[in-house]
């Protein structure tokens, strides 16, 4: 049974670090991954209060914050005043922003296209369900513990 963890374990730890090596090289700005999803979460809604990001990702005010602060100086996202409360900012993605998500969804396709190229159709729907089977496990056990 631990030789079938093992191989379980090295399997993730080497598809993570071959994906995140791949995502790297077309990220050159350094976009962590929850300033991602930041860029992600705006891309599909929309523009959005900072309060509204941080709920929705279920991170703190502060790590919002911050977040949003390094992609403003990064220019992929602008914040404007929302109404006549000036201290009421709504965030939404610049140009380059969605520059940045469009290339990050190339990336996206052609590592799909790697994966369609090495397995055949039956082991590609299989690889699919197994995917969709092991995020909802992942997202079902709620964040790591330290």
């Amino acid at each position: 049974m631990a030789d079938q963890h093992d191989k379980v374990d090295n399997a993730l730890a080497l598809l993570t670090c071959v994906l995140v090596a791949r995502r790297a090289r077309v990220n050159p700005e350094g976009v962590s991954w929850q300033q991602y999803d930041v860029l992600e979460l705006l891309r599909l809604r929309g523009p959005m209060k900072p309060s509204e990001l941080g709920e929705s990702l279920g991170v703190s005010r502060q790590t919002t914050s911050k977040a949003l602060r390094v992609l403003k100086d990064q220019h992929l996202v602008q914040q404007a005043a929302l109404g006549t409360d000036r201290r009421e900012q709504t965030t939404s993605l610049t140009e380059a922003g969605h520059a940045f998500l469009d290339r990050a969804a190339r990336s996206r396709r052609e590592n799909a296209k790697i994966v369609e190229a090495a397995l055949d159709p039956d082991e590609q729907a299989a690889f699919a369900a197994l995917c969709d089977k092991v995020s909802t496990a992942f997202q079902e056990a709620g964040p790591p513990t330290a």
